[in-house]
C-alpha cells in the first residue's frame, strides 16, 4: 500500500515540477497578451479619436450631400397625388370644410357686431382620418421600399469600425438587428 501512496507522492512531485516550470512562461505570455491587449485599445482609441474629428469636420457635407436626395420623389409624389381622382375628391371635401368654417366665422362676428346673443355654433375642425391613414400606410410601405435603409445604416457603422480597425461582420448583425424593429 505505500507503494501506492509513494507512486502518487512521486507523480505529484513530478507535476509539481511540471507546471514550475511551465509557469514562468506561461506568465510572460498572459503579460505579452496583456501588453497587446491594452496596446491595441490604446491605438484604437487613436484611431476612433481621430476618425470622430474627421466626421465631426464633414458632416455637414455627407449631410448636405443627401439632404436634397428625396426632393425629386417628393415632387413626383405631389404630381401623381395631385392627379389622382380620389385625391381631388379630398381636396374638395377639404374645400367645403373651409368654407364651411368662414360662413359660420362672419355669422358669429355679424351676430357679435349686432350685438345678439351668439347662436351660430363654433366651427369643429377635425382632421379627417384619411391624413393619418396615408401616413401610416406610407410609413409602412417605407420599410419594404426601403430596404436599403439598413443598409445604408451598416455601411455606416461598417465604414467607422473599419477605420477603427475593428471586426465588420458583427456590427452588420447588431445593426440589423436594431433597425430591424422599424422595417419590418
Amino acid at each position: 500500500m505505500t507503494t501506492d501512496i509513494e507512486k502518487a507522492a512521486a507523480q505529484l512531485a513530478r507535476l509539481r515540477a511540471q507546471a514550475e516550470k511551465a509557469a514562468g512562461p506561461l506568465a510572460a505570455a498572459e503579460d505579452a497578451l496583456r501588453s497587446a491587449k491594452e496596446a491595441e485599445a490604446t491605438r484604437r482609441a487613436e484611431r476612433a479619436a481621430e476618425y470622430n474629428r474627421d466626421f465631426a469636420a464633414t458632416w455637414r457635407t455627407r449631410a448636405e450631400s443627401i439632404s436634397d436626395s428625396g426632393d425629386t420623389a417628393k415632387e413626383a409624389f405631389l404630381t401623381a397625388l395631385a392627379d389622382e381622382p380620389w385625391f381631388a375628391a379630398y381636396v374638395e371635401y377639404r374645400a367645403a370644410r373651409y368654407k364651411r368654417g368662414h360662413v359660420l366665422t362672419e355669422a358669429q362676428r355679424a351676430q357679435t357686431a349686432l350685438g345678439e346673443v351668439v347662436t351660430v355654433p363654433e366651427q369643429r375642425w377635425y382632421g379627417a382620418m384619411l391624413l393619418e391613414d396615408i401616413v401610416s400606410h406610407a410609413e409602412t410601405e417605407m420599410g419594404s421600399v426601403a430596404g436599403q435603409a439598413p443598409g445604408f445604416a451598416i455601411r455606416s457603422t461598417n465604414a467607422r469600425l473599419l477605420a477603427l480597425g475593428g471586426s465588420v461582420g458583427c456590427a452588420s448583425r447588431e445593426v440589423g438587428t436594431r433597425l430591424s424593429k422599424y422595417f419590418k
